[in-house]
């Protein structure tokens, strides 16, 4: 399977960034990709005023997503992008999008919000409580994760647990000291330690670092991108996981279970 991570540098107008990841859509149809992640909340960017997400946001029957629907008709690709997508609250999910020749077939409404490093995602989103089902894709079985979940393992594990052999990440991972060691470092860890590929992209621009990575079984970067826009690919292969599994059996060897039902949210502490 032909795998492919696109990054941009979303705007604040939601008809931009559609004919952006329009454009990136046939262009990945035209070079035989099978599988093509683009970065998180990619509907609209605010970088400053970031409560203008709550207006800002969509449903999925909205013109954007209606739009990506349309875009994917009669293609063979699949596509994965991230949404701010109206919630029965002010604050909108925080969603990924799965397409597939017109049709949703898959949804994650991200569970881990970003509160940490100064910032508050759970000020303007709603967290979700439903761990994603797995999606498939010309015989593989592809787990959902948004951005900051890289960071908990637990959800990476319990993906692989039920049959995840690819992970896909869409982000928007900010800048600053240390991110984007802490970003190859966990994308790389969490393929790694669960023998399976990791599919990131990341949206880059004014805040963001960009950086997509491609990472395989035994945490071998297999194509990684800069600051700038640009698209990724490698092939994922299945002879390649079942030789990472054989010699590197830790899904055997583990001896601790996960659970599926993620705990309750706790508040964020404000001093």
């Amino acid at each position: 399977m032909r795998v492919a991570a696109a990054q941009f540098v979303a705007s604040i107008g939601w008809q931009e960034n559609l004919e952006t990841a329009t454009g990136l859509i046939k262009q990945a149809e035209a070079d035989g990709t099978d599988l093509l992640v683009l970065p998180e909340g990619v509907l609209a960017r605010f970088i400053e005023e970031r409560e203008r997400i709550r207006e800002h946001a969509q449903p999925l029957d909205g013109p954007f997503v209606t739009g990506l629907r349309q875009a994917t008709e009669g293609l063979h690709v699949t596509v994965v992008v991230g949404i701010h997508e109206k919630s029965g609250s002010e604050k909108p999910y925080n969603t990924l999008v799965v397409l597939k020749n017109g049709e949703i077939i898959g949804l994650y409404r991200k569970l881990h919000l970003y509160d940490a490093f100064s910032q508050l995602e759970s000020d303007n989103v709603t967290p979700a409580d439903v761990v994603p089902e797995l999606i498939e894709v010309d015989g593989f079985k592809v787990g959902l994760m948004t951005c900051y979940d890289i960071r908990f393992p637990e959800l990476a594990r319990l993906l692989t647990l039920q049959g995840a052999d690819v992970l896909v990440l869409p982000a928007a991972w900010v800048k600053g000291p240390l991110k984007e060691h802490h970003w190859q470092t966990l994308v790389t860890a969490r393929a790694l330690e669960n023998t399976v590929y990791v599919v990131a992209s990341g949206e880059c621009g004014q805040r963001n670092i960009g950086h997509s990575l491609i990472v395989d079984p035994l945490g071998v970067p297999l194509a990684q991108a800069g600051e700038e826009p640009a698209t990724i690919s490698a092939v994922v292969s299945a002879r390649r996981l079942t030789d990472a599994r054989h010699r590197l059996p830790v899904l055997i060897n583990r001896r601790f279970t996960v659970s599926p039902t993620p705990r309750p949210v706790e508040a964020v502490p404000t001093s």
